[in-house]
């Protein structure tokens, strides 16, 4: 038998870039891009039930966070925290497993964020 070949390819770095034409570019720069955090008084969140596409179970959706992705993270985790469920933050929306719009809005405005409901 052969013996299996080992991935030769430098495994220390990981970003995919083989070569820049840019003489300007560093990878220092690419890097520290941030996104400075919106205050909550000045950002208004919108809270709904959705069913779809989750076999008929409810989950609250929390959209319109504008901020870093640390920020939306913690925030989804407080949320899920208080309400005592599950969930996850997928593409900028928090889900929580279930039917808590009352204390995801309570928490909400106990935080200084303008809240808007969705869907009924």
């Amino acid at each position: 038998m052969a013996k299996a070949k080992k991935n030769r390819r430098n495994q220390g770095m990981q970003d995919g870039l083989v070569f820049s034409t840019n003489a300007a570019w560093s990878p220092i720069q690419d890097d520290q891009a941030t996104v400075l955090s919106v205050s909550p008084q000045l950002q208004t969140l919108y809270v709904s039930l959705d069913r779809k596409q989750r076999a008929g179970k409810p989950v609250t959706m929390v959209e319109g966070f504008e901020g870093n992705g640390m920020d939306l993270l913690q925030l989804g985790k407080d949320l899920k925290t208080t309400c005592g469920a599950g969930g996850s933050v997928k593409e900028g929306v928090i889900l929580v497993q279930g039917d808590h719009r009352e204390k995801v809005i309570g928490y909400l405005v106990d935080k200084g964020y303008k809240i808007k409901r969705k869907g009924g």
